[in-house]
């Protein structure tokens, strides 16, 4: 019996093929999303730094998401023992961290890094969590103060 490992959703981008092998599986959702379990990270223009994690059951459930790094160089994040077990590593050359990004409507100056809530990606098992940093100094940022 042949497996199937392409799939055609509907995303908020549009339509889209994805491969099946690169859905991640988010045991325990999302904050707000706890029963969204399968997404899958898609391109939102080639020389964009930003992706949209899109729900593969819920075509109105994408989040605009990029790597913190890229924006916070010295960005450091806590692996409490709980999220490392959910992911089955603690070794960071496995784990990619993205955070979500929100863009008022209307005012794109106001766009902001939500650094409190990253999302881990276990990059061998494609298994995710958002993993709370409890830090009280912890907060998001707006991209036009970097």
């Amino acid at each position: 019996m042949e497996t199937k490992t392409q799939q055609i959703i509907l995303s908020r981008l549009g339509e889209k093929q994805i491969d099946l092998n690169k859905v991640i599986a988010f045991p325990r959702g999302l904050f707000g999303f706890e029963s969204s379990r399968r997404f899958i990270l898609c391109r939102i223009r080639q020389d964009s730094p930003f992706l949209m994690l899109q729900d593969v059951d819920n075509s109105a459930l994408g989040l605009i998401v990029t790597d913190p790094f890229d924006f916070v160089p010295d960005y450091s994040l806590k692996v409490e023992d709980c999220d490392a077990d959910v992911l089955g590593t603690s070794n960071v050359d496995e784990i990619s961290v993205i955070v979500t990004v929100s863009i008022p409507h209307g005012e794109p100056e106001k766009t902001s890094l939500n650094l409190c809530g990253p999302i881990l990606i276990n990059t061998s098992t494609r298994v995710g969590v958002q993993a709370p940093q409890l830090d009280p100094a912890c907060k998001s940022v707006l991209l036009r103060d970097l």
